[in-house]
């Protein structure tokens, strides 16, 4: 006799590529606008291959942005520096992604390179093992006012996620 065990929630698709890119909104900030930064990264696999269909979502703590990954996993957002959140917290952004075989979504966060102290005494960044916190730390692109950032969803180079 077996006993009833509660099941794990299931993927559907992907459908992300003709169900969501109406809702598309890569762009927080004007380009123009004197503080805007470009955000730019991939979503890879464990074995670090490009997740083509994965939804990248971000959250500033005042703008909400949505981006389907390209054919190389790729997506981009023009945003600007969020104030810190909270006494002792340093300028972050909160991202979740969405991408097939995961039955949840993942959710980390996005710390600034040019904040070393801010960052230092962050009490979230605090509570990851210090060999991996550089997994959440963006890193500058060509310059200060672009970023990049890459989820890697397993392995080696696998970026932190939080519960939630």
């Amino acid at each position: 006799m077996t006993s009833a065990q509660p099941t794990p929630s299931q993927t559907i698709g992907p459908f992300f590529s003709f169900a969501l890119d109406w809702m598309d909104a890569t762009v927080l900030v004007s380009a123009g606008h004197p503080d805007a930064l470009g955000l730019r990264g991939r979503v890879l696999d464990g074995g670090g291959q490009a997740v083509p269909d994965a939804v990248v979502e971000i959250w500033d703590g005042s703008a909400f942005g949505r981006c389907l990954t390209d054919t190389e996993g790729a997506f981009e957002f023009t945003l600007h520096k969020p104030a810190p959140r909270g006494p002792g917290h340093a300028p972050h952004i909160d991202v979740s992604v969405f991408a097939r075989g995961l039955t949840q979504r993942v959710v980390t966060r996005i710390y600034f390179p040019d904040e070393p102290q801010a960052n230092a005494a962050d009490p979230v960044l605090a509570l990851v093992e210090p060999g991996r916190r550089a997994t959440l730390v963006a890193s500058e692109d060509g310059g200060p006012r672009s970023l990049r950032f890459d989820v890697c969803l397993q392995g080696p180079e696998e970026t932190v996620f939080f519960a939630y």
